[in-house]
């Protein structure tokens, strides 16, 4: 029997071409949506902290009341409104994007149990280094010299704030506190925008991994001090970084290609 493919893609406002594309349509936060979207504001929830979780507001509804109806050999998988799975490796420039989006499963991906986006490299400029670097370099001033490409660490504290990675891996159990401290600090790729693929059973170990860290992480961080773009989102931020580390460690993974699209500023 051929496996199924489920992808959920997740919205702070309704767009119609979203709707155009023949994805599963998730609606987070307190903007109103048709009956074309699932909404995770009912059962167990967390959709009241949405403006700091961002998508994964969804993500812990679906692991608390859906993810138990899923067969366990099932793909089930999510992207959100600007940032969609390809369907091959390759993107076609020329092809309109609801043809290149991914519905089926690929042959490559036989042989592994989750699917992460390909990486990113974390780079900066000069003057940004110093604006907000200045702390890394006064720690470690050979950054000056040998800055690009930036470690997960030093782009975190630079963008996020500093020394705030360090002590959220504090809360981790000792296992994964040591090896995802070594893995902020060495590399410089990670799989961004909280996008996977896999199974039921890895879900479910990964959504307990993830949201029982974060809750102690409220209860350093809070929520009344998180301002501004890069801060307010803090904890779907720590979670894009240790999405990369975890799925790297506990399960046979593939890198995927992904696409952006912005449908509300395609005019512009």
């Amino acid at each position: 029997m051929k496996k199924k493919l489920t992808i959920y893609c997740v919205t702070n406002k309704p767009l119609r071409e979203l709707e155009n594309l023949g994805l599963n349509l998730v609606g987070v936060g307190d903007n109103k949506f048709n009956d074309k979207y699932l909404l995770c504001n009912k059962g167990i929830n967390i959709n009241d902290r949405e403006k700091h979780y961002s998508e994964l507001t969804f993500h812990y509804w679906f692991w608390k009341n859906q993810l138990s109806t899923f067969e366990s050999d099932q793909w089930i998988g999510f992207c959100q409104k600007r940032r969609f799975w390809l369907n091959s490796k390759k993107k076609n420039i020329n092809e309109k994007l609801e043809n290149q989006i991914l519905k089926d499963i690929p042959s490559e991906w036989e042989g592994y149990n989750s699917i992460i986006c390909e990486p990113i490299r974390l780079e900066t400029k000069f003057t940004k280094l110093i604006k907000r670097g200045w702390r890394n370099l006064l720690n470690k001033p050979s950054l000056l010299f040998n800055y690009n490409p930036l470690s997960i660490k030093v782009h975190f504290d630079m963008h996020h704030g500093y020394g705030v990675i360090d002590k959220a891996i504090n809360l981790l159990n000792q296992d994964d506190r040591d090896q995802f401290r070594n893995y902020v600090y060495s590399k410089s790729l990670f799989n961004p925008h909280i996008m996977f693929i896999s199974n039921k059973d890895i879900m479910n170990k990964y959504f307990n991994d993830l949201f029982t860290w974060l809750f102690k992480c409220e209860k350093i961080f809070g929520f009344e001090t998180l301002k501004g773009y890069d801060q307010t989102r803090l904890y779907a931020y720590l979670s894009e970084r240790y999405l990369s580390f975890w799925f790297k460690k506990y399960t046979k993974y593939l890198q995927w290609p992904w696409t952006f699209f912005d449908f509300e500023n395609q005019n512009t």
